[in-house]
């Protein structure tokens, strides 16, 4: 529990740090930062990665979601803006009110990996708390699914909806449109923190 807790309080303070002033940074000579901790773990059919093998000691909560892995790439906040963002304003079930979050496209993200993404490629979506949704490659492309890093022009928090969120504009397709607001994003995690990409 205490390991559980540290990365909680760690992932929060490295979010916080990605939403600081940016006037004071670009006052600062430029250097190569370190490295944040990591909010997004992609694993399964990609490239080399720049991560090794999962780690039943330091992977805790990977471990207990069964996640495991050879290889995997990682991904921390500023990994992650860095990747051209697109705009969505979904009607939210949590209010009935439309939102603007942003973040880059789902299948960006994995083709950062090195992952060949083909129409038979399944995307496995899980979030903190051991929600996971199954998104296809044509899905992903035909909806627009984006890993939103804002909300409203914020920063999601750990333990709000973010820091990351995969979803898409559900208001936009007639067919997520005609269902109740509160069966719009069932395959949408929220809090979303590991990818696995499956090659049928």
């Amino acid at each position: 529990m205490d390991n559980q807790r540290r990365f909680l309080a760690t992932t929060i303070l490295g979010c916080a740090a990605g939403s600081g002033n940016s006037a004071a940074f670009a006052a600062r000579p430029v250097a190569r930062s370190a490295p944040g901790p990591t909010l997004l773990t992609v694993s399964g059919a990609i490239g080399t990665g720049n991560r090794g093998p999962f780690d039943p000691v330091l992977d805790q909560l990977m471990a207990k979601q069964k996640v495991t892995f050879s290889k995997a790439q990682t991904f921390d906040f500023a990994a992650i803006a860095a990747l051209p963002a697109v705009t969505i304003k979904p009607t939210l079930e949590y209010d009935g009110k439309q939102h603007v979050l942003s973040g880059p496209l789902l299948l960006d993200v994995v083709k950062a990996c090195g992952a060949r993404v083909g129409e038979k490629t399944a995307l496995f979506v899980r979030a903190i708390d051991g929600y996971a949704a199954q998104i296809g490659a044509a899905d992903a492309l035909r909806r627009r699914f984006i890993v939103a890093t804002h909300l409203d022009g914020k920063p999601m928090a750990l333990g709000g909806l973010g820091p990351l969120w995969t979803l898409f504009e559900a208001d936009a397709f007639p067919d997520t449109a005609a269902l109740p607001l509160g069966q719009r994003f069932a395959g949408c995690p929220w809090a979303t923190y590991h990818v696995e990409v499956r090659d049928a």
